[in-house]
């Protein structure tokens, strides 16, 4: 009993150690339509830096994103004007400094998919939106940046 439990421990460590992959798609906060951005950028645990090898971008704008076992959080950014501005996320859109991280679990983008919350238009989400949010994708509601932004950045 004891050596096939000992047996199976690499096993059990191998599965564990998979990559985890899901879909990350772009919309405007406001109309609901595709954003097709320059690049995004994800980061996980807490950390301030993003590792360009982990997210390929599709033509459609949206990205299949491969993080390392050890992610359970999650930071997601998208750029435009060849990747020089960032979008702000909706999450942040009405707060005073909109560039900072909201980290989001990847338990449960893998498991049920997750649209971040909208402050960029009338509609309150995706679903507000008629935009389907599957198991095994991040939904990044964005705008570009408005004069009011650049007022605070001036500040």
């Amino acid at each position: 009993m004891l050596l096939a439990a000992a047996a199976a421990a690499p096993m059990i460590r191998a599965q564990a150690a998979k990559p985890k992959t899901f879909t990350v798609r772009v919309f405007d906060g406001r109309t609901g339509t595709k954003v097709v951005p320059d690049n995004i950028q994800v980061r996980i645990n807490h950390q301030s830096t993003a590792p360009v090898e982990w997210v390929k971008l599709a033509d459609d704008g949206s990205a299949v994103i491969t993080l390392p076992a050890s992610a359970t959080v999650l930071s997601v950014h998208a750029t435009y004007d060849n990747g020089i501005e960032y979008y702000v996320n909706c999450d942040v859109a009405r707060q005073r400094d909109n560039s900072q991280d909201t980290w989001y679990p990847l338990a449960d983008v893998l498991t049920q998919g997750l649209a971040i919350p909208n402050e960029c238009g009338r509609a309150h989400s995706a679903s507000d939106l008629k935009i389907e949010v599957k198991p095994g994708e991040f939904v990044l509601l964005v705008r570009r940046h408005n004069f009011r932004d650049r007022a605070e950045e001036i500040r």
